[in-house]
């Protein structure tokens, strides 16, 4: 049900940082769309284990500021608009980010 509650009321995050993770949020669904968060080789936006940078440093940045409540809505939330493979190839990307599995 908490799901359902942050879509409905917005992303679970402290007071004074809605606009930052606003900002991350249309930033990792405009990744999941133009590059994905996983590549077959690495180089460029990709690094070693072919994840995509910017997506982890997304999701060390929601780490801090909601913990695993906010990565797991933002995980959602890619989830829902981009489709389940783009949300299992996000959950790969984030592994050992923070708190996430």
């Amino acid at each position: 049900m908490s799901f359902l509650r942050d879509l409905i009321l917005g992303a679970p995050c402290p007071p004074g940082h809605k606009k930052e993770v606003d900002r991350l949020l249309k930033e990792l669904l405009r990744i999941g769309r133009t590059d994905d968060f996983l590549s077959e080789r690495p180089g460029q936006s990709f690094n070693l284990q072919c994840r995509h940078i910017r997506a982890r440093e997304i999701g060390k940045r929601l780490d801090e500021i909601g913990g695993i409540s906010l990565m797991e809505y933002a995980y959602q939330r890619v989830n829902k608009q981009l489709g389940s493979t783009l949300g299992e190839h996000l959950d790969f990307a984030w592994r050992e980010v923070g708190s996430w599995g």
